[in-house]
């Protein structure tokens, strides 16, 4: 996995840190967070929290002292031990888009499958850019609702040796995600002495935390598997529309529920997530990639470490219907934050178009491309007697050139980056090739890729009784 040892973009000063500080502190503790769980307001109120029906009014000591509890780094194993992933730090881990119910492919857009879903998985195996292919990759419309749960986190478990992410649609869905995970892993007490997943927990912004959101977080929480707790906020719709409020109100949201994850099971391993954007003003339509997005991701990067929390942020995020140029410069002003802030679990960084409505596979080859060139942009330089390259400049001398150096042979196939899906070809020779554009390239990139994908190995004991599992679930669900 990708190790950002670069320096980070810090925005904020001590004074504007502090008062992002105080605002915080008066929303939980006079507006107060609302958790439409039984469970979780009993826990509050033995803690000594003040709740008048679904609100609790935190005291911010305590909830500091919740967050407190929280590792600041911890690992996630794979099944295939070198593709595990370490949360915190310097890491950075990328998985794929996440939930779109449907999917674009060239210039159908369509209801998303099954089919499509393994092969998102197949794609996602075959980037090493990638550490997961995520979770709900795409919505399988073709499948039963109650069971597809079971098919996606099989696929998942089966298609790639990556971690996945759990499902979070119910508590019961996230008992099966973690039965899974043990039989994978070889047991429950093995699944909670090393994690295997991770789930999104997303706030029902501004300032409430939903009940089925709340009982898949009580499973996985229990389960020592670390959720990321997001505040899901569109600034000027679930939240004011100035920057410095948002930040507060997903501050206030996001440490709410930290600190209900360390009542649940104190030391559980959480991220401080964040989902920060705008609307545009007039259509009232989600927008992305926008100079409030990124502003947004810098400032989150920094409140993060301030609490000396791992983060999750940032993502090739656009609205553009398509993968056309639109797409893409506002994926890379997305992503480049995102490398900036050193976001530490990066969700939605290959396939995201429509604001999240598609999956796209174009954009998927798209986002893979620009993941790697920024993992090269964020690699430090390594600065020596040999890359300093004297002994080239004795040879070549005073107006020469360096084609046939032996210091430019010795290093022309490694010394420079060279784009998979970029097109560097003259007109000429671009014409004789099918003048084909940057989606064209996508296209012809992803259906090699599926064609060429080789599924890794399982012991088939464990395939077997997965496939079982699966099978018996999906009767007592009724399907």
């Amino acid at each position: 996995m990708f190790k950002n040892s670069m320096p980070r973009y810090e925005v904020l000063s001590a004074d504007a840190m502090n008062k992002l500080d105080a605002g915080w502190r008066r929303l939980v503790s006079e507006i107060g967070i609302e958790f439409m769980s039984d469970r979780a307001l009993g826990l509050f109120r033995a803690a000594g929290q003040k709740v008048e029906e679904n609100k609790v009014f935190l005291d911010p000591e305590f909830v500091l002292a919740q967050v407190a509890k929280a590792p600041k780094e911890f690992d996630v194993a794979a099944r295939n031990p070198a593709n595990s992933i370490h949360i915190g730090g310097d890491s950075m881990a990328f998985g794929a888009v996440y939930g779109p119910p449907f999917v674009r492919e060239g210039k159908v857009r369509r209801d998303a499958t099954m089919d499509d879903f393994r092969n998102f998985a197949k794609l996602a195996q075959s980037f090493d850019v990638l550490d997961s292919a995520g979770g709900v990759v795409c919505e399988p419309n073709d499948t039963p609702l109650d069971s597809r749960h079971l098919d996606m986190t099989y696929a998942l478990q089966t298609f790639t040796d990556k971690m996945y992410m759990g499902n979070v649609v119910s508590g019961p869905n996230a008992a099966d995600t973690i039965a899974m995970g043990a039989i994978l892993f070889g047991g429950r007490e093995v699944i909670e002495e090393t994690p295997v997943s991770i789930s999104l927990i997303n706030c029902n912004s501004p300032l409430r935390w939903d009940d089925r959101m709340l009982d898949a977080m009580f499973e996985y929480v229990e389960a020592a598997q670390p959720v990321v707790l997001t505040p899901f906020i569109l600034m000027g719709a679930m939240s004011p529309v100035t920057i410095p409020a948002a930040l507060v109100q997903q501050i206030a949201e996001a440490l709410s529920g930290i600190a209900l994850a360390q009542l649940i099971r104190p030391g559980a391993p959480v991220i401080f997530g964040s989902f920060l954007s705008n609307i545009d003003m007039q259509s009232g339509s989600p927008c992305f990639g926008t100079p409030e997005s990124a502003m947004g991701l810098f400032c989150t990067g920094q409140i993060a470490r301030y609490f000396g929390l791992p983060f999750r942020s940032g993502g090739g995020l656009t609205s553009s219907q398509v993968p056309d140029a639109q797409a893409g410069y506002e994926a890379m002003m997305t992503l480049l934050p995102t490398f900036l802030a050193g976001a530490n679990w990066v969700m939605h960084s290959a396939g995201w178009l429509e604001g999240g409505l598609v999956a796209g596979f174009e954009k998927f080859i798209v986002d893979a491309q620009l993941l790697e060139m920024l993992q090269v942009e964020f690699t430090p330089l390594e600065i020596d007697d040999g890359s300093l390259a004297f002994d080239a400049h004795l040879e070549v001398g005073h107006g020469g050139h360096f084609l046939g150096a032996m210091h430019t042979m010795e290093r022309f196939r490694t010394c420079f980056y060279r784009p998979w899906l970029s097109s560097s070809d003259n007109y000429e020779r671009w014409m004789r090739g099918g003048s084909l554009d940057t989606a064209a390239r996508a296209s012809k990139v992803y259906k090699d890729r599926i064609e060429c994908y080789e599924q890794p190995p399982l012991d088939e004991a464990i395939r077997a009784e997965l496939k079982d599992y699966v099978n018996r679930r999906r009767i007592e669900l009724g399907d």
